[in-house]
C-alpha cells in the first residue's frame, strides 16, 4: 500500500499556481529559447557561408559548402548537445540540479559568443573553429534537456504539470521564431546599407565583404537571453525531491520549500529516512529491478524521441531546400548573397509564425486535460497522414498554382509535431522514473532523439539530392529526391505512432506514485506492471 506522502512532498503537489511557478517557468524556458536559436540559426546562415567561403570564379551557381563542411556545421552542435544531456543529466542526479544548472548556461553563453568570433578568414580555419566552438555549444544544450525538464517536474503541481513543463519547451518555437526574426532585420539591414546586384548580374559582387559580418551577428545574439537569465538560475533553491529522496536532507528540503511556499512545513527526517533506506528504493539503472519496472518505459521515452526527432529535425534544418525545390525561394542566381538569407529567413519565420509556436502552446493548453498519451498519438498520426499527401502528389505539389497547398500542408506537420510528440517526448520522461535517476533517464532519451536528429541532419542532406546526377548540388551523390525523402520520413512517423503505444500516462498522479517510490509491500509490483495506455 501507499506510504504517506512526504509533507513538502504533498505541499508541491496540491500547491495552488503561484508566482514561482511563472518565474521558474521564465528561468528555464529562457535556455531553452537560446537552445533553439542557436541549434535552428545555422540553417539561416548555411548558404551565406557557401557564397563566403566557397566561391568558385565562373560558376553558373554561387557557392556552396561542400557535403562533409554542410553536414558538419549543421550537425556538429547536435552531437554535442547529445554529448552533453548524457554527461550533465548524469550529473544533475550525482550533484544536484541547481549546481549544474549554471554550468550549463556558462558553456552556452560562451561558446555562442565564440561561434561568431570564428577566427580568421581563410575558410579552413574559419568552418574548423566554428564546428570546435558549436560542438561545445551543444554540449551545453544538452544539459539544459534533463534538467530544465527534472527541475519543473519537480516543483510543478499534480493539476497543472504537465502543462508547466509544456511551457518550458515551448519557449524553443519562440527561440525558432526570434532567430528568424534578428536574420530578417539583421539581412535587410545590411541588404540596404551594402546594395548588392544579383549573382546573375555580377558574380563577384554579389557576395559584398560587409557579408561576413551578417552570419557572425546572427550566431552570437543567441547569448544575450541566456546571459540575461544566469543570476537568477544560481538564486533557484535546490528542489525538494533531490535534496530530500536523494540528498536525504529534510532540514534542508523543508526549509527551501517553505520559503518558496510560504508556509510552514516539518523536516520528517525519520519519515525521509525511512524511504530512502527501503532497499526497492535503491536500485540503480542497469539493476534487473530497472529493468523490471522501468524497463518498457525507457524504451518507450528513448525510441518514440528517436523517431520523433529523425522527422523534426529533417524538417526543421532543410525546410530551406524543400522551399527551394517547389520555387517558394527564388533560384540561388537571382539573389545576392545577403538577400538569399532575408528570403530563407522570411520563410522559416512564416512557418513558426503560423505553425509552429502554436503548436506548442496548444499542447500548453491541453496536455493536462486529454493526457500526454492522447496528444502523442494524435500529432504522430496526423505527421503521417500529412506527410503523405505531400510526397506521393508531389509533383502536383510543384506547379506553380499549387506552392501555397504545399505550404499550408507543411506547416500542418510542423503544428502537429509541436501540438504532438516533439512536446510529449520532452514532457514525459521527467515525471516517470525515480528521482535518484530521472536526470539521468531524461539525459538518455533526450540524447535517443538527438541521434534521431543527427540521422535525419546527415541524413536528409543526402538523401533528399535529386535521383538525377546532373540535378545534384555540387559535390553531392544522387540521393532519392525530395518525394522519396518525404515517404521514408511519413513511415518513420508511423513508427512513432506504434512505439507510443510503451509510454505511460503520467496525468493526474505524483512523481512518486509514477515511479513507485511511495509504494511499501507489493503495490510496487503491481502499479510498475499495470497497462502503459489509458482505458
Amino acid at each position: 500500500m501507499p506510504r504517506e506522502q512526504l509533507q513538502v512532498l504533498n505541499a508541491l503537489d496540491t500547491a495552488k499556481t503561484q508566482l514561482y511557478h511563472f518565474t521558474a517557468i521564465v528561468i528555464a524556458g529562457m535556455g531553452f529559447f537560446t537552445d533553439a536559436y542557436d541549434l535552428f540559426a545555422i540553417s539561416l546562415v548555411t548558404k551565406l557561408l557557401g557564397r563566403i567561403y566557397y566561391h568558385r570564379e565562373g560558376a553558373l551557381k554561387p557557392g556552396t559548402l561542400p557535403p562533409g563542411v554542410n553536414s558538419s556545421v549543421t550537425a556538429v552542435a547536435l552531437v554535442g548537445t547529445l554529448a552533453g544531456q548524457l554527461f550533465f543529466g548524469w550529473l544533475g542526479d550525482k550533484m544536484g540540479r541547481k549546481k549544474v544548472y549554471g554550468m550549463t548556461l556558462a558553456v552556452m553563453v560562451i561558446c555562442s559568443l565564440a561561434s561568431g568570433l570564428s577566427f580568421g578568414r581563410e575558410r579552413r580555419s574559419v568552418m574548423a573553429v566554428l564546428c570546435f566552438f558549436r560542438f561545445w555549444l551543444g554540449f551545453g544544450i544538452g544539459g539544459d534537456y534533463p534538467l530544465s525538464a527534472t527541475i519543473m517536474s519537480e516543483y510543478a503541481n499534480k493539476k497543472t504539470r504537465g502543462a508547466f513543463i509544456a511551457a518550458v519547451f515551448a519557449m524553443q518555437g519562440f527561440g525558432i521564431l526570434a532567430s528568424g526574426i534578428v536574420a530578417l532585420v539583421v539581412s535587410a539591414a545590411f541588404d540596404h546599407a551594402f546594395s548588392a546586384p544579383s549573382y546573375a548580374t555580377n558574380a563577384l559582387l554579389s557576395t559584398p565583404v560587409q557579408a561576413d559580418y551578417v552570419w557572425r551577428i546572427i550566431l552570437m545574439f543567441g547569448a544575450i537571453p541566456a546571459g540575461l537569465t544566469y543570476y537568477w538560475r544560481m538564486k533557484m533553491p535546490e528542489t525538494a525531491r533531490y535534496t530530500a529522496l536523494v540528498a536525504k536532507n529534510a532540514k534542508q528540503a523543508a526549509s527551501d520549500m517553505a520559503r518558496v511556499l510560504q508556509v510552514d512545513i516539518e523536516a520528517e527526517e525519520q519519515k525521509v529516512e525511512t524511504i530512502t533506506q527501503d532497499k526497492r528504493n535503491s536500485f540503480g539503472l542497469f539493476s534487473k529491478a530497472f529493468l523490471r519496472r522501468h524497463g518498457l518505459h525507457l524504451l518507450g521515452t528513448t525510441s518514440t524521441w528517436f523517431l520523433l526527432d529523425i522527422a523534426f529535425y529533417s524538417q526543421n534544418l532543410f525546410q530551406k531546400d524543400v522551399f527551394t525545390a517547389i520555387g517558394w525561394i527564388p533560384p540561388a542566381a537571382t539573389m545576392n548573397a545577403i538577400g538569399e538569407v532575408f528570403r530563407v529567413a522570411r520563410a522559416q519565420t512564416l512557418i513558426a509564425l503560423c505553425s509552429t509556436v502554436p503548436g506548442y502552446w496548444f499542447t500548453v493548453a491541453f496536455i493536462d486535460i486529454i493526457g500526454r498519451f492522447a496528444i502523442q498519438l494524435m500529432g504522430f498520426f496526423f505527421m503521417t497522414v500529412f506527410m503523405f499527401a505531400l510526397a506521393i502528389p508531389y509533383h502536383h505539389w510543384t506547379l506553380h498554382d499549387n506552392r501555397i497547398g504545399f505550404i499550408i500542408i507543411y506547416s500542418l506537420t510542423f503544428f502537429f509535431a509541436n501540438f504532438g510528440p516533439n512536446a510529449t517526448t520532452f514532457v514525459v520522461p521527467a515525471e516517470i522514473f525515480p528521482a535518484r535517476l530521472r536526470s539521468t533517464c531524461h539525459g538518455i532519451s533526450a540524447a535517443a532523439g538527438k541521434a534521431g536528429a543527427i540521422v535525419g541532419a546527415y541524413g536528409f542532406l543526402y538523401a533528399s539530392q535529386s535521383s538525377d546526377p546532373k540535378k545534384t548540388d555540387a559535390g553531392y551523390p544522387p540521393g532519392i529526391g525530395i518525394k522519396n525523402s518525404l515517404i521514408v520520413l511519413g513511415v518513420i512517423n508511423f513508427l512513432g505512432m506504434l512505439f507510443t503505444f510503451l509510454v505511460p500516462e503520467p496525468n493526474g498522479k505524483s512523481l512518486e506514485e509514477l515511479s513507485g517510490e511511495n509504494e511499501q509491500d507489493d503495490e510496487v509490483e503491481q502499479t510498475t506492471s499495470n497497462r502503459t495506455v489509458p482505458v
